[in-house]
């Protein structure tokens, strides 16, 4: 059997959009090194050259999730309307990537990462920083807010959107929940309950 070859030309970005793929088709639980290298036609060191073990490779998919959920975010923020305008669509940008994701959300939200006492260093930045733009949309729509009632608005307003995407891809959802409602008047119900926050009500 021939040798696979222990170099790449991109081998980590390579490795990274493989991982990607195959989180979204089988799940976190199921990324091996050995098999996205045997994919990428390379050796299983030359992945260990870039990654240290699974979790690390994991790590680093998350914190890319991060930074591809703070980009919406931001997308969100920037746009039309005013404050409640701009943080429901910053709820509306949660909602559509983790139904467009909804492997790297749970990996993202849902694994053993963020649990941890000092979570991976990759993680930490991205996964503050989509946080902090969750507050700053918070502090947007709601000016007049004092610091103790955005930061616990905001918390409100990370468990109605993990929440819903959670009960929602896990199927807890039934038609006799939501009829008459279609999933879109559903969905934009919750996001006008998100955009409250236990701040205030819609305008």
């Amino acid at each position: 059997m021939p040798q696979r070859p222990y170099h790449h030309g991109n081998l980590k970005p390579a490795l990274v959009a493989a991982a990607l793929a195959a989180v979204e088709q089988d799940g976190a639980e199921q990324i091996s090194l050995r098999d996205l290298s045997a994919r990428l036609g390379v050796s299983r060191m030359a992945a260990y050259r870039h990654f240290a073990d699974k979790d690390d490779l994991l790590a680093s998919i998350a914190a890319h999730g991060f930074d591809l959920l703070c980009d919406r975010y931001e997308a969100a923020l920037a746009g039309p309307g005013d404050g409640r305008a701009r943080l429901r669509a910053v709820v509306r940008a949660c909602f559509a990537m983790g139904a467009e994701r909804p492997g790297l959300f749970r990996l993202m939200f849902a694994s053993e990462f963020l649990k941890r006492p000092q979570p991976p260093a990759v993680l930490a930045t991205p996964a503050s920083r989509a946080y902090g733009l969750l507050q700053k949309a918070v502090e947007t729509a709601y000016p007049e807010a004092d610091a103790k009632r955005v930061r616990a608005a905001t918390l409100v307003l990370q468990s109605i959107c993990q929440g819903y995407l959670t009960l929602r891809a896990s199927g807890r959802f039934k038609p006799f929940m939501v009829e008459p409602l279609s999933w879109e008047e559903a969905e934009a119900a919750v996001v006008v309950g998100a955009g409250g926050c236990g701040v205030g009500g819609e305008d």
